[in-house]
């Protein structure tokens, strides 16, 4: 065992550090939060689009006219269908943050860039009437949500990075001193903005002339599908999940690391369900945010609330008597960060046993049943991790029964797995302080 710890501490844990610390990595994590306050939203009125309620159509339909869906319906497309633009700002602006270069600028010369690369028809048409020439034509909306995240992605880390070194290097216009600060960085960011612009452009028009016909396609073909196909599935969740467990078992942050790499696979299929689930048609995802969320983290990573649940209700020692009170209203709202570190979880070599197993089992038992029908599947609805259990697997599956059940039965199965490893700790720590009280009753004894 101690060779086992060594080895994370020497060999596994830096280079773990070193990924949790990547620059690029945090910025797509930092910059896809960024959407997460207006898919809550979304998600909100998606809810009501769909409230599973006997009578709700005919209600609403009294209240609020025929039209009450294509209302509600509005807002759920002004916040879903904008994921990528959003991201494309978010990832630049973290990026030019770590440059320590200006982030703002650095948004938006990415927004620009990831529309100049977002195919759009335009079509020029007479207009008698008014001027000689309309145009019409527009950027599909599906490319600047859920599907074109990738390549917001690309192009904001490629923007960022062009817009940074050409900054670093000087090679900018330079104001008298006197001009506003704002103007200043404005004219700063002439030179890199066009290097970017006229790239991208020529970067278009080349993949134009391939089978692929535009850059999204290009991304989505050679990153895109391979990297959903892996993360998106069983065998892809399941590695995610155990690299999680494995760097918190050594006190790096294993949701927030393993969340930089997979948010955009999640995401991506978090948007299919969403409108699959507003167009009434079957789910088509299993894995997205709230699945890892919702069902595998439930109580924070490694489904802790059942360890929770086994201080509060048969512990005999005080002190895990003690944490198991100080855990329960934390882990309720999916926070377990005190626990981790109180128990202590991370480089506990006997409870990383179950704290690794137990959420392996959860992602089993859910995609098993979700996959086969036997448990609703997420609806494309975002709820903040801190949403309490049971309630959240109703909301989640779109008002489905289905979902609260199989988050109690995730959590039976966690109490399961962690009830051996639990008593040996507790009898550890019973012993402990038994040991200690009888030290002090014979030390006062012997004082006396």
């Amino acid at each position: 065992m101690a060779n086992f710890t060594d080895t994370l501490d020497n060999k596994i844990m830096p280079m773990a550090r070193k990924l949790s610390n990547q620059k690029h990595l945090v910025s797509i994590r930092d910059g896809i939060v960024l959407v997460l306050p207006i898919i809550i939203i979304g998600s909100i009125f998606l809810i009501l689009l769909n409230l599973p309620i006997p009578g709700y159509e005919a209600f609403m339909t009294s209240v609020f006219g025929e039209n009450w869906d294509t209302a509600l319906q509005y807002p759920v497309s002004a916040t879903f269908d904008i994921i990528a633009l959003i991201a494309a700002f978010g990832i630049a602006y973290r990026l030019a943050e770590k440059y320590d270069v200006d982030a703002i600028s650095a948004g938006v010369l990415s927004v620009a860039a990831f529309l100049l690369a977002t195919p759009y028809e335009v079509e020029f048409v007479p207009n008698e009437e008014a001027d000689p020439i309309m145009v019409e034509g527009g950027i599909p909306v599906e490319l600047i949500g859920p599907e074109g995240l990738f390549v917001a992605i690309i192009i904001a880390l490629f923007s960022t990075e062009i817009y940074r070194f050409i900054i670093q290097k000087n090679f900018t216009f330079k104001m008298p001193e006197g001009v506003p600060p704002a103007v200043s960085k404005s004219f700063m960011a002439l030179v890199p903005a066009f290097i970017v612009i006229v790239l991208v452009w020529l970067v278009r028009l080349l993949i134009e002339q391939t089978i692929f016909g535009d850059i999204h396609e290009l991304i989505y073909s050679i990153v895109g599908a391979p990297l959903t196909l892996a993360g998106g599935g069983y065998i892809g969740t399941m590695i995610a999940i155990l690299f999680q467990q494995a760097l918190w078992a050594i006190g790096i942050h294993g949701a927030i690391t393993v969340s930089g790499v997979m948010s955009p696979v999640w995401y991506t299929q978090l948007g299919e369900n969403q409108q699959a689930f507003a167009a009434g048609e079957e789910i088509p995802n299993v894995v997205t945010p709230e699945f890892i969320t919702l069902f595998v983290n439930t109580g924070g990573s490694g489904a802790t609330i059942a360890l929770v649940i086994l201080m509060v209700l048969l512990a005999k020692s005080a002190q895990m008597k003690q944490m198991g009170r100080l855990n329960i209203g934390p882990s309720l709202f999916g926070v377990n960060e005190p626990l981790l570190f109180g128990v202590p979880i991370v480089l506990n070599p006997l409870i990383i046993i179950p704290f690794i197993l137990t959420p392996l089992a959860i992602t089993t038992i859910t995609f098993v049943t979700m996959s086969t029908g036997l448990v609703a599947k997420p609806a494309g609805i975002a709820m903040p991790f801190t949403m309490p259990p049971i309630i959240s697997g109703y909301l989640a599956t779109g008002g489905q029964i289905s979902g609260a059940v199989i988050q109690f039965v995730n959590i039976l199965v966690g109490v399961a797995i962690y009830f051996g490893f639990f008593k040996i700790i507790d009898r550890s720590r019973l012993r402990e302080e038994q040991e200690a009280e009888k030290k002090e009753s014979k030390s006062n004894e012997e004082s006396v």
